[in-house]
């Protein structure tokens, strides 16, 4: 009796199908390039890669922009910002207590979640597969 194989073949050409496409979640915080899961999106630490080089996915095409930043800038102010508030109103420090504590978690924070939300919404672009929007002029 022939030994079963685990992983499913295609019976034409008898390759193993691709990798499932991870998650946009999991693709964020890992920097997986959103077709096969590869750790290849970024270059940097917050620029793409041009494209995928185990799948030859051209990150280019996808147009993340300032969105990532934007969001970045509304929902981290309100909480650094309330924290920050939040300290004062308890505990009044010296002014340079909130200089040393917040200008360094505030960097770090935009760092940190900048590269999360830039993987994320490029993700979410290819998942859904997000283009330019385009007029529909038909009834003209």
């Amino acid at each position: 009796m022939p030994a079963r194989r685990s992983t499913p073949v295609d019976p034409v050409t008898g390759a193993a199908p691709p990798p499932a496409a991870p998650e946009p979640f999991r693709a964020a915080l890992g920097g997986l390039c959103p077709r096969c899961g590869s750790k290849t999106l970024f270059a940097g630490w917050a620029t793409f890669s041009a494209a995928c080089p185990v799948c030859a996915l051209d990150f280019s095409q996808f147009n993340v922009g300032d969105g990532p930043a934007a969001f970045l800038t509304l929902i981290l102010g309100a909480v650094i910002v309330t924290a920050a508030l939040t300290l004062e109103l308890t505990l009044h420090p010296p002014f340079w207590v909130h200089l040393v504590l917040w200008v360094p978690v505030t960097a770090g924070a935009v760092l940190w979640s900048l590269r999360i939300a830039k993987a994320a919404l490029l993700s979410l672009e290819f998942r859904n597969a997000a283009r330019e929007g385009r007029l529909d002029r038909r009834g003209e």
